[in-house]
């Protein structure tokens, strides 16, 4: 702490022990409404944080509730395609920025939606991405929102931190898949989250299984599935696990996951609603 310290730390640029979660937090436009923000995240790409993302807000809208996803993944934005949305926000006369919204309802704010050209690369640094996760949340216009989902970039790096310290996250779910390496992965994220104190509600994994559609069995694609140990070890739930199905991949692609049925999700969503 500096000699002449106000006490004061959202007019302080330093970093100090005394400075609290709460010193970093963005604040939400007087305009906009959020009462509850989820953040989906992993410890390493390719597991399908963003699909669980985007299944988990079709869950909550069906049970009744007003829903957005904030799409924090930046560099390699991916919900919009999965909901067939495309184009550009909409700017209110305040110039505030109007997410988008599925045939479903659900609001949704992307990179790509600022974009003039979809497949246009984001070529930015690290401050630039946390500032525009930043405005995500403060510069646009939320109307009354229940469940937010914040579908975050994977690691432990720039850009969750900042949505960590940004924004007032009641929990997160932790999306891996089976194969053993992924545990040690998994353990990053969940250190990561306790040393934030942020709640850790459980995790997802994802590609569990292929079901034989002759017979039913189960057949472990990737190897027998480590997750129960993990969740052990760290005395957290597995709140679901996803089978690999083509026909999900399939409505993903064609940006139809809202017709996409997700028996396996009703945990992690009364998770959610306990959160």
């Amino acid at each position: 702490m500096s000699e002449n310290c106000s006490h004061n730390c959202s007019s302080c640029g330093e970093t100090c022990a005394s400075r609290t979660m709460e010193s970093f937090r963005v604040p939400l436009n007087p305009q906009s409404s959020v009462k509850k923000v989820i953040g989906v995240v992993s410890g390493k790409g390719g597991v399908g944080k963003s699909l669980v993302t985007s299944l988990m807000a079709c869950k909550m809208r069906a049970r009744n509730n007003r829903v957005g996803i904030l799409d924090a993944d930046i560099t390699g934005p991916s919900i919009p395609k999965a909901f067939g949305i495309h184009g550009m926000v909409g700017v209110t006369a305040d110039q505030l920025m109007l997410p988008r919204t599925t045939s479903t309802g659900i609001e949704i704010l992307s990179s790509n939606l600022i974009l003039e050209h979809e497949t246009d690369p984001v070529i930015w640094r690290g401050p630039v991405v946390g500032g525009v996760i930043k405005q995500f949340w403060s510069e646009a216009l939320w109307k009354d929102i229940d469940y937010m989902f914040v579908d975050m970039p994977p690691g432990t790096g720039d850009v969750p931190l900042t949505v960590f310290q940004s924004l007032p996250l009641a929990g997160i779910i932790i999306v891996t898949s089976p194969q053993e390496l992924v545990s040690m992965i998994v353990a990053k994220a969940v250190n990561m989250a306790k040393k934030m104190d942020i709640p850790i509600l459980g995790l997802v994994e994802n590609m569990s299984y292929l079901e034989c559609p002759d017979c039913g069995k189960k057949i472990s694609v990737f190897g027998e599935s480590h997750i129960e140990e993990t969740a052990d070890e760290y005395e957290i739930p597995v709140l679901a696990k996803i089978p690999i199905d083509p026909s999900i991949a399939s409505k993903v692609d064609e940006g139809l996951v809202e017709y996409v049925e997700s028996p396996w999700l009703d945990a992690a969503a009364d998770a959610v609603e306990k959160a």
